[in-house]
Order: structure tokens, then sequence, then C-alpha cells
């Protein structure tokens, strides 16, 4: 089995930032805090999010951009897990440096560039697919 240079790149990269992530939870003081949210994180990914998409894309989605579209969905689903904790508790912390940034409008420009992304390769394949057509 051959692997391309770039797979290779990928998976090393992968595994450095993991290793990076690690290191970080050694040093949390309430490590049975972010274990418990990460497992929320996991289950309320594998036990609603993916099958909302996959039925999603399953019954509104036709032709070939189902595959970008479900992507989309996950990546959107997986942002909004991640922003939860901050958008459920608005107002501002009593320590100012604890979230600095505005993140309910971070949150929903990354959803805007996914959208965004989404739709710009949706149309590509499109066009693609339109090209491929032999004249009638």
């Amino acid at each position: 089995m051959r692997v391309s240079a770039m797979r290779l790149l990928a998976g090393a990269a992968g595994l450095a930032l993991m290793g990076v992530g690690g290191s970080l939870l050694l040093g949390v003081a309430h490590l049975t805090g972010v274990l418990l949210w990460l497992s929320a994180a996991l289950v309320l990914h594998d036990a609603l999010i993916a099958p909302l998409v996959l039925l999603v894309g399953l019954v509104l989605v036709r032709g070939g951009v189902r595959g970008p579209v479900r992507g989309a969905l996950l990546v959107a689903g997986a942002l909004t897990a991640v922003a939860l904790p901050v958008l459920l508790r608005p107002g501002r912390p009593a320590n100012s440096s604890v979230l600095p940034l505005d993140y309910p409008r971070n949150w929903l420009l990354a959803l805007v560039a996914v959208a965004t992304a989404t739709a710009l390769l949706g149309t590509a394949r499109g066009l693609r697919r339109g090209r491929r057509r032999p004249p009638p």
C-alpha cells in the first residue's frame, strides 16, 4: 500500500497537535470537569449531530452536492458543540481575560464561512457536472 506524502504530513501534524493537546491537559486543575465536557461533546456529536446531518442530507439534498452539504452540516454542528458553553452563558464574565472575544459573533462568522465555502464548492461541482453532459 502506497501512502502519499500529503497523507503522511497530515498524519504527522495530527499526531503533533494531539501531543500538544495532551500536554495541555496535564496542566488542567479540574481535569474531571474537562473530561466530562469532552465526553458530553462526543455523545452529543455521535448521538445527535451526526444522525441529524445524515438524515437531512438524505431527505433534503439530491445530486452531486449531497457530500459537501453533509460535510458543512457536520462542521457547523461541531462548531456549535464547541461554542455551546459560551453561547449558553451570555454576559460578561467576572474576569475579563477569561473570554476576551465576542464568541457569538465569531461563531456566526465561522458558520457563514462554512456556508460560503459549501455554496462555492456546490456551484463548482454543478458547473463541472453540467459540462460533462453531452449535448442532446
